[in-house]
């Protein structure tokens, strides 16, 4: 005999919401492999740089997708509704990779080189190199856009892509420990010091790129804001 209504009920909101589960996980799974795609490329233009050009311009890569809970975080402070296409649209940083590199030109050709592939189409880039953010923060951020196919066909996955240097990235990890500290509710004589070690960090870039210049010789590639 059939189960009681009560049954009846919990047997289907459990399929439902495992249902719901597989969506979301499927969900997540393309921004898994569109990074996987941005990483791969990476990858081959650092073994290539090590391997024809005895230089290095990466010194790490990181990566992440944003778990369930940090998405749905997002998803409720931007106040737009909670249906997958929604946000596809309006959340372009659910994965996301950090290319830290050696010098501030080191930044701007590896954008050039990724960019310029032909699967590559960029959707948005910030430049907050040329133009920190009032608090000091310098990164060049773009938002790509990477084709990932599955059996189901051809998906097209954002992934945001970050390129800084050493001294930012140093700069940055700090700032966000002190922000996380305080709860973002950072005293001004803080925040004063944080931004005089931001032009700090800049001017050592600045000094390090000239010393890479001498030591190597020639002329360094024009940086070009964008």
């Amino acid at each position: 005999m059939p189960g009681s209504l009560d049954e009846q009920q919990i047997t289907v909101s459990g399929a439902a919401l495992r249902a719901m589960r597989d969506e979301f996980q499927r969900f997540l799974m393309e921004y898994r492999f569109g990074l996987a795609e941005v990483e791969t490329k990476i990858s081959i233009l650092r073994e290539e740089f090590q391997e024809m050009h005895a230089y290095n311009p990466i010194e790490h890569v990181s990566s992440r997708v944003k778990t369930p809970d940090s998405l749905v975080e997002k998803v409720r402070r931007k106040g737009i509704d909670a249906d997958f296409a929604t946000v596809r649209a309006e959340i372009t940083d659910i994965a996301g990779i950090r290319i830290t590199c050696s010098f501030v030109s080191d930044a701007y050709r590896l954008f050039d080189l990724l960019t310029q592939q032909d699967d590559i189409t960029v959707l948005q880039v910030k430049d907050y190199i040329a133009r920190p953010k009032p608090n000091g923060y310098q990164s060049l951020h773009a938002i790509v856009e990477v084709p990932v196919f599955l059996s189901t066909g051809r998906v097209s996955v954002p992934v945001e892509v970050q390129f800084r240097t050493i001294a930012m990235d140093f700069w940055a990890s700090l700032e966000h420990k002190i922000y996380y500290k305080y709860d973002r509710q950072v005293p001004g004589e803080l925040l004063a010091s944080l931004k005089e070690a931001a032009d700090t960090a800049a001017e050592l870039d600045e000094r390090m790129e000239r010393l890479h210049r001498q030591i190597r010789g020639g002329a360094a590639p024009e940086v070009v804001s964008i």
